[in-house]
């Protein structure tokens, strides 16, 4: 019996520390939120690091920028321009001088998508403080995000490096359900330039013969 109700206590206890960490966790993601949404536009500069499941294989790391102006933005990869006005993508790929539009899918999966790197965390996920650390010669907080339809997703688990004196996001590392891992790492941060909404469209006249691949429901 004793034996019975120290476990008891001990389970108690470690949900009490659960819900403490969650109320960390959620007042640190409150403050994150509410700064990344006074911003009129952010631009970033990034690292889109791949490693494979077999360590013994090679990471592959690509550099990326980011323009965000609410839901608006545009993407820069290796190879491909990726454009949202928040109606319509454009895909853009520089070696067929080819775009693909489709309409946005408001139940698209953003896990993987670095447009939504600042605000990953605002549905679709469970959430736990996990510890503090330095990450680059800066203090951050670490906060492990959870999918709350675990079946649907393509990580079991992501990490949140928040930088604690500026409240932002400065790196996620996804645990793929594939052994895999994938990092985004802020390397460049900017605030509050004026951008124009034009800028987040596909200018088809900047890019002569161009093949456009509709794939919108109005197309």
């Amino acid at each position: 019996m004793k034996k019975y109700i120290l476990t008891v206590l001990i389970f108690a206890s470690s949900l009490v520390l659960f819900a403490q960490d969650d109320a960390k966790a959620k007042g640190i993601l409150d403050e994150v939120s509410k700064k990344t949404k006074a911003y009129t536009s952010i631009k970033a500069d990034f690292t889109i690091t791949n490693q494979p499941a077999d360590k013994n294989k090679k990471a592959d790391t690509q550099n990326g920028s980011l323009l965000l102006k609410g839901d608006k933005y545009k993407l820069q990869i290796k190879g491909q321009e990726v454009i949202s006005d928040n109606k319509k993508i454009w895909t853009y790929l520089k070696d067929a001088n080819e775009v693909q539009i489709n309409d946005v899918d408001p139940k698209a999966d953003d896990a993987l998508n670095p447009s939504k790197i600042f605000t990953l965390y605002e549905k679709g996920y469970k959430y736990k403080y996990s510890k503090e650390d330095v990450l680059d010669t800066k203090p951050v907080h670490v906060i492990d995000l959870f999918p709350a339809n675990p079946d649907k997703a393509k990580f079991h688990t992501a990490k949140l490096f928040v930088d604690k004196t500026d409240k932002r996001i400065v790196s996620v590392k996804m645990m793929m359900k594939d052994g895999s891992t994938v990092t985004y790492a802020i390397k460049t941060f900017d605030v509050n330039q004026p951008v124009v909404d034009t800028f987040f469209t596909f200018d088809k006249k900047a890019h002569p013969g161009v093949e456009e691949i509709d794939l919108t429901d109005g197309k």
